[in-house]
């Protein structure tokens, strides 16, 4: 090892890349740095990782797909590559080919189930995660086709029944007709994806269910397909399914009716849809069927094939087992996981089903940890944690809150106390210790999964990480004082001095010296606020400076950076944190700004890397703007209302042209928590000791002369439900509050004069304001 520290490898690489014509990458490197605030971590290397095998995709895919238009492609792909699409993109120089205008998907579960299947916008299921699909099509005797992915528009819905979660999609064009319901199903001890395809054809003709090396971004590689009677009763006809994932445990895809015919196809015969017209390559129906198929390329298509009779409908079911998680959870039925759930209860169809569908989608995603994502970001980060976290907690969901908390203290470094999910990112720290608070203010108890004593170590240990990582406070550097330059939340740019860690950072310190005061730990919780306290006077330097040097009252996304896109992370101190008051000039200043010069289609369109309007930073700005009893705020809920999907899914960014996702994993569950906790928000918000009632209220529930409320939702004073009942003057607002009750209540409904009451109070007359 030493040798190779001793080796003139700067000087061999740079020596290589010349000798071959190429740029010195190490200069192209330190060029790249300088755009940036030097930082012990020029970019975590969990996000390089994921980065690197994202766009290793993309450049199988520009391999394979631009050379093989002929074959039946994912919706995302028909349209990125029609040159008469909205969503088309020159291909020209680009080096890889990913899907960037309909990043949307939505998955498929239960809550005692780990495995997340994704469909996309055309019924395309893909049952493992990064494995291939299965789609349907139909073919007339006439030889129309129905494909959906070709389709200009197809129906597709949610449905929630009592103890079910399905995603049905209804594709119809010249008297063929589809109807896909894919759901997940309990199985024994286990789970299976089950896809039911039902199909029509006025004339006649077939269905076919056809396997697909591809998913929703780009091809996933089939090797081998063994074929066979089924192995159980349930199964007639079974495929497995051999990749690179999973040679040695293949997947299993089992029809309940054996196919009248079954086509194969290797890369070098091209796509098995070009089959499907002639006769099949064994030679005809009841014919010999390969009991085996292999392709070298990984482009394996096989296609099976179900008769139709003139104008019956006739339906074929798919099923996939699942995997279950190393740690099982105990089974659950999604009447019993939602049982504890606060209830939205309004007079607006749009926002009930987005609440009930968020709800669902916060309790698929945090079976065996917090996952922002079911596929592109099927991981732990502890920055959605922490929203995510709250958005359960809001909802009622604490237990859901509760199990992944426990896992905190094994994922802070012992020796430096550092809370690690990816290197480099300095937000964490304050994001894990504010959550752990909240849970506290909450319950009154520290999380399980350690006992007091522990906690108390972590809390102190996470604390001091805060105080040994700030920079000296010392100096007359702008950043003096503040957290180092990281990557923090990476699309507010470069590596910098941001104010999202240090807020964060101020608000997890706060939060946890009020608890800990609490708890009986005075003279811990007299540390940790000096700690904040000194963290806040450099944060207050550095906002006085920027004010100087912008000329009026906003947070830049840093001490060293104009007004941009990036300033929406310095909103964190407005909400969720609330360490800034409500009508702090400045925060109001940032997201007037944020609001005039980043609106796009109602709501925030962040410029740096997401580039598309974002869910839940629109909603960011809307929580500041009603926690100042600003309506604007009423419009961008709207707005955010509007880009769901139409299976009430927001992708991480969406595209200004197609409404697709742009960015991010398609089914954003940090995007759901927040229009969970906007809906809380909206008739209960914690402020100081009292609590605010009705403040994100919209007029045409009012208009409606219906009951509406929502509840029960913890908070720091107890147990909380609010309901508003017309009378003849105008409503009668209730609530009920089980526990000690706040100093004070504030109703403060938009375009109603504010009206407070002391904290013992439990109904008011509203009367209407004037028109």
């Amino acid at each position: 090892m030493a040798l190779m520290r001793w080796l003139p490898w700067r000087w061999v690489v740079r020596r290589a890349a010349r000798s071959q014509g190429f740029m010195d990458p190490l200069a192209v490197m330190a060029r790249l740095r300088r755009f940036g605030q030097p930082s012990e971590v020029a970019e975590p290397i969990e996000l390089l990782r994921a980065g690197m095998i994202f766009h290793a995709r993309g450049l199988i895919n520009t391999r394979v797909i631009q050379h093989n238009l002929d074959w039946i492609w994912p919706y995302w792909i028909e349209q990125q590559f029609d040159p008469h699409s909205p969503a088309f993109l020159p291909r020209a120089f680009s080096i890889t080919h990913v899907n960037l205008t309909h990043r949307n998907w939505t998955a498929v579960g239960r809550p005692d189930c780990a495995a997340l299947p994704i469909i996309d916008p055309r019924g395309l299921v893909t049952p493992l995660i990064d494995g291939g699909s299965v789609d349907a099509w139909v073919r007339g005797a006439d030889g129309e086709w129905l494909i959906p992915s070709r389709l200009p528009a197809v129906d597709q819905r949610l449905d929630r029944g009592d103890d079910d979660l399905s995603v049905t999609t209804t594709a119809e064009t010249g008297g063929l007709q589809l109807v896909s319901r894919a759901q997940v199903v309990a199985a024994g001890d286990g789970h299976r994806l089950e896809c039911r395809y039902t199909a029509t054809a006025a004339a006649g003709g077939r269905l076919a269910l056809a396997l697909r090396p591809y998913n929703p971004e780009g091809i996933s590689f089939i090797q081998r397909l063994d074929q066979a009677p089924g192995e159980s009763p349930a199964a007639a006809w079974q495929w497995r399914v051999f990749d690179e994932q999973h040679v040695m445990q293949p997947a299993r895809f089992d029809f309940d009716t054996r196919p009248e015919r079954i086509d194969t196809s290797d890369y070098e015969s091209g796509d098995v849809a070009q089959q499907l017209a002639g006769e099949p390559a064994d030679g005809g129906d009841g014919g010999v069927i390969p009991a085996r198929l292999d392709c070298d390329t990984g482009l394996l298509t096989a296609a099976a094939q179900f008769d139709l009779a003139p104008g019956e409908s006739r339906s074929v079911t798919l099923s996939v087992p699942l995997p279950e998680p190393a740690d099982p959870v105990a089974p659950a039925s999604w009447a019993e996981a939602l049982a504890p759930a606060a209830q939205l209860d309004v007079p607006d169809a749009d926002y009930q089903a987005l609440y009930d569908t968020a709800l669902r989608t916060l309790l698929l995603h945090s079976v065996e940890d917090i996952y922002p994502g079911p596929y592109t970001y099927k991981r732990f980060w502890f920055r959605d944690a922490a929203f995510i976290i709250h958005g359960l907690f809001n909802a009622g969901l604490l237990e859901r809150g509760r199990r992944s908390l426990a896992r905190f203290p094994g994922r802070q470094t012992r020796a430096t106390g550092y809370f690690h999910s990816q290197e480099g990112e300095w937000d964490s720290n304050g994001q894990a210790l504010w959550i752990i608070a909240r849970h506290h203010a909450l319950t009154g108890e520290w999380p399980p999964g350690a006992d007091r004593d522990e906690w108390l170590r972590v809390i102190r240990r996470g604390v001091q990480w805060v105080a040994r990582k700030r920079l000296p406070a010392d100096s007359d550097r702008p950043e003096a004082g503040l957290l180092p330059a990281g990557f923090s939340a990476e699309h507010l740019g470069p590596n910098d001095y941001y104010y999202w860690d240090d807020q964060w950072a101020h608000g997890g310190l706060r939060a946890v010296a009020e608890r800990l005061r609490a708890d009986g730990e005075p003279a811990l919780a007299d540390w940790v606020d000096d700690e904040a306290a000194d963290l806040a006077a450099s944060l207050e330097r550095a906002y006085a400076a920027d004010g100087e040097r912008l000329g009026r009252p906003v947070m830049p996304a840093s001490p060293r950076r104009r007004m941009d896109a990036g300033a929406i992370g310095s909103i964190a101190a407005g909400f969720p944190l609330q360490t800034l008051a409500a009508d702090d000039a400045r925060l109001l200043g940032t997201v007037g700004y944020l609001l005039d010069a980043h609106r796009v289609n109602g709501g925030f369109f962040q410029e740096m890397i997401h580039s598309g309007v974002n869910a839940y930073l629109t909603l960011h700005l809307a929580q500041v703007l009603l926690r100042a009893g600003d309506a604007d705020g009423l419009a961008l809920m709207d707005a955010v209302a509007r880009l769901a999907s139409p299976t009430g899914q927001w992708p991480e960014a969406i595209h200004t042209r197609t409404d697709g996702g742009c960015m991010g994993d398609g089914q954003h569950v940090w995007a759901a928590a927040e229009w969970v906790s906007m809906m809380r928000n909206a008739f209960v918000r914690e402020e100081g000791d009292g609590l605010v009632l009705g403040a994100g209220v919209q007029p045409r529930w009012l208009a409606a002369r219906t009951g509406f409320g929502f509840g029960p939702t913890p908070t720091a004073f107890g147990s909380v439900r609010v309901r508003f009942e017309p009378t003849p003057e105008g409503h009668r607002v209730d609530w009920r509050i089980d526990g000690p009750g706040p100093a004070w209540i504030r109703l403060a409904v938009p375009g109603q004069p504010p009206i407070d009451r002391a904290g013992d109070c439990r109904s008011l007359e509203m009367p209407e304001a004037p028109a």
